[in-house]
């Protein structure tokens, strides 16, 4: 099912290839995300096969997730085929189509194949999902149509565990079940020794081997996942960031970064009662933008962001959040829903949508000289747009391009830019959390190598599989010996 852990399994999978001296690479087929990245030459792709390709140590690319989903209402998602939108589809409308895709599928893993040694493969959801299994080119149709052996995870945490791997397998055809080699059971707590008896019934019942029993890893690795428990609620610390909890929050891997200071609690918050004193909000990315306004509005946190603004709390908005910002946010090609809605009004600034979406990486300098965080001048950024908006705006850019073009807005203390992963960049994390500390009369002297400390989580994760996963049988399995 959803949130088993299968993205986390394959990534320690890619980096254990790496480590065996192997060119590993992810693949996913058909992937449904609202997280997703920008490649390095501007195509779209879901951010968990980033993560993955950084976890096997090579640049991600678009033929590892050909076809992304980004949900746009309850009924329908924007599609992106080879990382460009093909457009906005209904489901029944895009199941229909879907059969038409396979070519795209199986070229874009063809080429991928060309250039790997072993290729790990993420399925999505349920493989036994009854209703949906025609036309399959992400579970076992895929596997079956490229051949390939298959690993069943479960998710022991959440209970039902035994439902779920048995229930899975004795739900599919005799030759599907066939192609299962292995189970594992995931997200394993407490004495793994009292848990023989359910290696036996699931074995027994299966007629499948368990191939191991991963514990409950404690690493810290960007998940996609709308499940993820980084947007469970959480008590405030020293420092108390407050991301706003839009219904289509987008992109929330992008303040991860600051979570990683001692001290320092990034809170996701989906109500005005729980929304306390931060030190700093920030209003995230969101794949319709306009309707997350409207519920900023109905949901009173529009009064009480601006209430917080007022008294001198900054206000940083990302993407969506950026557009969030301005006055007035209008769709007239109805690439989202249509109309026009007024926004926060804390910038001086307007923003249209156009069939032109904005997809790259982008890299300059900060140029804003606020009297908050006025430690980020002159500080290098780099990171990825991915909007279909165009902002004009009337206040001063908070960014310069190495292209010429600027970049987002700020006053007094309200921040905006279209930049994702700003906060990946070290300098800018820490300015941010330095100056928060500092207003607190705190001082603050941590640094963070971001990059090294990802491949620590990386290799951690490799050694938690290589620890309780019978890795033999894994290349027995693919046919290395």
């Amino acid at each position: 099912m959803s949130n088993v852990g299968k993205s986390f399994i394959c990534a320690g999978l890619c980096r254990i290839f790496r480590q065996d001296g192997y060119i590993s690479a992810p693949f996913k087929s058909q992937n449904m995300a609202l997280n997703s990245y920008i490649t390095s030459d501007g195509l779209e792709i879901g951010r968990a096969q980033a993560m993955q390709a950084e976890a096997a140590g090579i640049e991600p690319s678009v033929l590892m997730n050909p076809i992304l989903l980004k949900p746009t209402t309850d009924h329908g998602s924007q599609v992106i085929v080879n990382g460009k939108v093909l457009g906005n589809m209904r489901a029944a409308e895009y199941f229909r189509r879907k059969k038409e895709l396979v070519p795209t599928v199986m070229t874009a893993y063809e080429k991928l194949a060309e250039q790997a040694d072993i290729i790990v493969i993420e399925g999505a959801g349920s493989p036994a999902e009854m209703n949906l299994k025609t036309d399959d080119i992400v579970n076992l149709g895929l596997a079956e149509l490229i051949d390939a052996p298959v690993l069943l995870v479960g998710d022991i945490d959440r209970g039902g565990v035994f439902a779920q791997l048995i229930g899975t397998v004795s739900l599919l055809e005799s030759h599907e079940q066939q192609r299962i080699k292995g189970l594992i059971v995931n997200k394993f707590r407490g004495d793994r020794s009292l848990f023989q008896d359910g290696i036996k019934i699931l074995e027994e019942k299966s007629c499948k081997p368990v191939l191991g029993v991963v514990p409950y890893v404690d690493c810290d690795i960007d998940d996609e996942d709308s499940l993820s428990d980084r947007l469970s609620p959480k008590e405030a610390d020293i420092i108390d960031i407050a991301v706003i909890r839009l219904p289509k929050i987008s992109n929330y891997t992008d303040f991860t970064p600051l979570s990683r200071y001692n001290g320092v609690s990034v809170r996701y918050v989906g109500k005005t009662v729980d929304l306390g004193n931060p030190d700093i909000i920030i209003i995230p990315g969101s794949k319709s933008t306009i309707s997350d306004m409207k519920w900023l509005r109905d949901s009173k946190f529009e009064s009480l962001i601006k209430q917080k603004a007022s008294a001198g709390v900054p206000v940083f908005g990302i993407c969506g959040g950026y557009q969030m910002l301005g006055k007035t946010i209008s769709d007239p090609e109805n690439t989202e829903c249509g109309g026009t809605i007024h926004g926060l009004e804390l910038l001086d600034m307007h923003t249209v949508f156009c069939r032109k979406k904005i997809q790259q990486q982008s890299s300059g300098i900060i140029t804003a000289e606020p009297h908050y965080f006025s430690n980020l001048k002159g500080k290098s950024v780099s990171g990825y747009e991915i909007h279909m908006g165009q902002t004009e705006s009337r206040e001063l850019p908070l960014i310069k391009f190495s292209d010429g073009r600027c970049d987002g807005a700020y006053k007094e203390c309200i921040f905006g830019t279209y930049l994702h992963g700003i906060f990946d960049n070290t300098d800018i994390s820490e300015a941010v959390i330095s100056e928060l500390f500092n207003r607190r009369g705190l001082n603050f002297s941590e640094t963070i190598n971001y990059k090294e400390y990802k491949e620590k989580q990386y290799n951690q994760l490799a050694d938690a599989l290589r620890h309780n996963i019978d890795m033999d049988k894994i290349y027995d399995i693919i046919g290395i010996k």
